[in-house]
């Protein structure tokens, strides 16, 4: 079972990426404005860009791939 983020510490959190309020969706917090989720770990939020998930071409979430070098 997800758990809860505390509404207070929810309101102040944002995408990194955009700076867009996340709103939680179990064990994630998602940006919709970025498509992109973020884990939450043990009750505490992941909210770094190489850890988020994006959405593919057939609306599943998946680990972005990295570019080759």
């Amino acid at each position: 079972m997800a758990e809860q983020i505390d509404p207070d510490l929810l309101k102040i959190l944002v995408c990194p990426l955009t700076r867009k309020p996340l709103v939680q969706e179990g064990d994630w917090l998602v940006c919709r404005e970025a498509g992109r989720r973020y884990p939450i770990r043990d009750g505490i939020p992941v909210l770094l860009i190489e850890e988020a998930e994006v959405r593919d071409e057939a609306g599943q979430w998946v680990k972005p791939q990295e570019p080759e070098a």
